[in-house]
């Protein structure tokens, strides 16, 4: 069992979501995407690394992860060219995991929720009273609850800024995978690696508990010597 961040943003469950609760079995389309396009980017502890080969669905280029997780590639929309990795291709990339169910179709993932924590990500206008608004990078909070709503509220506006929930980040539960996530839980549990196979970072954690030692382990802030750590990329 593998342990995932990803990104349920507001509009995506505002139009096509079901509200879930932790504990649920959901079943998800999951895209990487790079974390510098996703909220003004500036993200730490939510990056996901996946390994394995690329293939072509339906004109979408999807990852077999290699211990289990089926994703889909974003293409970069700056880009004039396609620049994503051809089928065939191994690679391995980085980037931020969330939940796509508008455009083409692709293997969804299922899995169980294990923690789910509301998104208020600030923004800001672009020009005094211009009225348009733009996330501030790296300036977002996580507060831990128990249901993902339908909906989502928004602050008030002071000086030309303004707090808004923009979705929720949520710990999924991957069968027949492992991720960076599950390593942290392992260490921070004092699991030796050596034998410890995917699924016992949570063996024997009531459910409370667990979403606790997830709660830390999912910050918005970088540490100052992780400033550097790579955004999505493929190699």
């Amino acid at each position: 069992m593998g342990l995932w961040h990803v990104i349920y943003e507001d509009w995506q469950m505002e139009c096509c979501g079901t509200p879930f609760s932790v504990g649920d079995e959901v079943s998800w389309p999951l895209l990487l995407e790079d974390a510098d396009h996703v909220f003004g980017g500036g993200w730490h502890d939510q990056l996901s690394k996946v390994c394995g080969p690329v293939e072509d669905v339906g004109g979408v280029r999807v990852v077999r992860e290699e211990t289990g997780l089926t994703v889909a590639l974003g293409a970069d929309p700056d880009d004039e060219e396609d620049r994503r990795p051809k089928p065939g291709d191994r690679i391995r990339s980085v980037g931020l995991l969330s939940v796509e169910r508008h455009g083409a179709r692709w293997p969804e993932v299922r899995g169980r929720v294990r923690a789910v924590q509301v998104l208020s990500q600030a923004y800001a206008e672009t020009a005094p009273g211009s009225r348009t608004w733009e996330p501030v990078a790296g300036e977002r909070r996580l507060r831990l609850v128990e249901r993902c709503a339908g909906r989502f509220a928004a602050g008030p506006e002071e000086q030309g800024r303004q707090w808004r929930e923009s979705g929720v980040v949520v710990t999924l539960e991957v069968p027949g995978t492992d991720s960076w996530l599950s390593h942290a839980l392992r260490e921070a549990r004092w699991i030796p690696h050596q034998g410890a196979g995917p699924g016992t970072e949570t063996e024997g954690l009531p459910a409370a508990e667990l979403a606790g030692l997830l709660e830390k382990l999912s910050t918005v802030t970088a540490p100052p010597r992780d400033r550097g750590r790579p955004r999505r990329r493929h190699g």
